[in-house]
């Protein structure tokens, strides 16, 4: 079996892609669990280590035979980014290059990156295709940018064939109710208003109800955690047979607003969700969708999860948490 290195496999995404990965490949997941959880590692060979750590890294390459390293383990927190930058392009770029550096030292040239439609900024139109210019408005956004960028170097420099994958909202858990989103600070709304229904948070706030969409409310497109493992599978076994570098946005095409999200939640769990509404947030763009087109041309990809699904799974995982 090809040995796969996923790095950052004890998170959320990362953890659902070593999952989807063990039926074929011998999969080492290598993480700091900073933000990861070890139990999430379930079944994968488990390496404790940071990517900042060449001494590690080294000693890793050096003992195991790497087909293809996938990299999951970015800080990924937007307002956190604001304030503390340094934290972010000292662990998403730093410590990329880190991670490249020891690719290229044992000869491994296939890398599959987890990206984000962060790296677009504020649409100049929707649906977001892989064309659209890149203009990130924070310093998470710019670190993505900035390791896109470093790819494509040394693609050109190195031989190294990479596939970028730009992921929209990943939302649910796994169907098995094995893992899940466990995030040391929750962000994403699908929890955040299931949360409130378990009794962790008092309610759920709605920054801004007067945008230029249907019922005044943000519209995102949520793209089940399956769904992007599936992907990422399909990105790797592209690579592994010559594919060539590429980036591809990962969603569903279709967008669903704030107040949907929370009446999708109510039905499927038969209670009210209390609400407080403010003001807008800066920089919260009215409608960020996917042009999928692309990741279904070069990965046969197609959403297998609708966001009903996507919520009752998450919804399952919220009451039966394991870590």
């Amino acid at each position: 079996m090809q040995n796969i290195l996923v790095v950052g496999g004890a998170g959320y995404i990362g953890s659902h892609v070593a999952k989807d990965l063990r039926e074929n490949y011998h999969v080492i997941v290598y993480d700091n669990l900073s933000e990861g959880h070890r139990e999430a590692a379930g079944g994968c060979e488990f390496i404790h280590g940071d990517i900042n750590d060449s001494s590690v890294l080294n000693q890793l390459f050096e003992s195991k035979k790497i087909d293809a390293v996938m990299h999951f383990s970015a800080y990924a927190y937007v307002g956190e980014s604001v304030e503390n930058p340094q934290k972010y392009y000292l662990n998403n770029v730093n410590a990329a290059i880190n991670l490249l550096s020891a690719m290229l030292k044992y000869d491994v040239k296939k890398f599959v990156f987890s990206s984000t439609c962060a790296t677009y900024g504020i649409p100049a139109y929707i649906p977001i295709n892989e064309k659209h210019p890149q203009n990130p408005i924070n310093p998470y956004g710019a670190s993505k940018v900035m390791v896109e960028r470093i790819l494509s170097d040394y693609c050109n420099a190195y031989g190294l064939k990479y596939i970028a994958l730009r992921y929209f909202n990943a939302a649910g858990a796994h169907p098995d109710g094995s893992i899940g989103e466990s995030h040391r600070i929750e962000t994403h709304l699908i929890p955040l208003v299931l949360k409130t229904l378990t009794g962790e948070k008092d309610a759920i706030h709605i920054f801004g109800d007067d945008y230029d969409t249907p019922d005044g409310t943000c519209i995102r497109d949520y793209i089940h955690v399956c769904d992007l493992a599936d992907a990422h599978k399909a990105a790797l076994e592209l690579l592994l047979q010559g594919g060539e570098s590429q980036c591809i946005n990962l969603g569903t095409g279709l967008g669903v607003s704030v107040k949907e999200i929370i009446s999708i939640c109510e039905k499927i769990t038969g209670m009210k969700v209390p609400i407080k509404t403010s003001g807008r947030r800066p920089g919260d763009p009215p409608s960020l969708v996917a042009s999928n087109g692309y990741a279904k041309k070069e990965l046969n990809f197609c959403s297998k999860f609708d966001i009903y699904e996507t919520v009752k799974t998450a919804w399952e995982w919220e009451k039966n948490k394991r870590y």
